[in-house]
């Protein structure tokens, strides 16, 4: 894709004419989505029923839409889970980083980098206090858990879950990852 000189900003997203969809800016640059894999889908389907089923009230669930984190960022996690009051239009197309409790990111292939290495640097830096990274291991899913240490604003591992997901923050969550056979 081509660049403008000075990058691209969060603004400029809604108005390219022409993006594929999920195009993602990271560092003023585009970023269009790979090809989305039956386990990718699966994987994002699994998390976002089990998730919904366990978010309070005052919470809401949304999957493939757009975060602002700045000028030039504005990534689009596989799942977040965002304050109810943030949901403002159904001509919604993003939601800004202090609305945002937990992102989501299923690694593909194609997206290894960025969801290993530099969308949790991004999310943490702005702030978002829970980030889950979800792997495949031999078609299992892998989850690994980060939670935001705010003073350093860099975040830790708290856990690593094969079978089954059960913690207590943002909210108690328990979630079956063999579920992932049935969908």
């Amino acid at each position: 894709m081509t660049t403008e000189p000075r990058g691209f900003t969060a603004d400029d997203l809604d108005h390219l004419p022409g993006l594929p969809a999920h195009t993602e800016l990271i560092d003023g640059h585009l970023v269009p989505a790979g090809p989305r894999t039956s386990l990718r889908t699966r994987l994002t389907d699994l998390l976002v029923v089990s998730l919904r089923r366990s978010v309070p009230r005052d919470l809401r669930v949304r999957r493939e839409m757009s975060v602002v984190l700045g000028r030039d960022q504005r990534p689009e996690p596989d799942v977040c889970v965002i304050r109810a009051e943030a949901d403002t239009s159904p001509e919604q197309t993003f939601y800004r980083a202090r609305d945002v409790t937990l992102v989501v990111e299923v690694v593909s292939p194609e997206s290894r980098t960025r969801d290993r290495d530099r969308k949790p640097v991004l999310y943490a830096e702005a702030g978002i206090p829970h980030f889950w990274r979800v792997e495949s291991d031999s078609g299992r899913p892998v989850v690994y858990v980060h939670e935001l240490d705010p003073p350093t604003r860099s975040y830790v591992p708290t856990g690593i879950y094969h079978d089954r997901l059960k913690v207590t923050v943002p909210f108690d969550i328990d979630l079956d990852l063999t579920e992932i056979d049935t969908f």
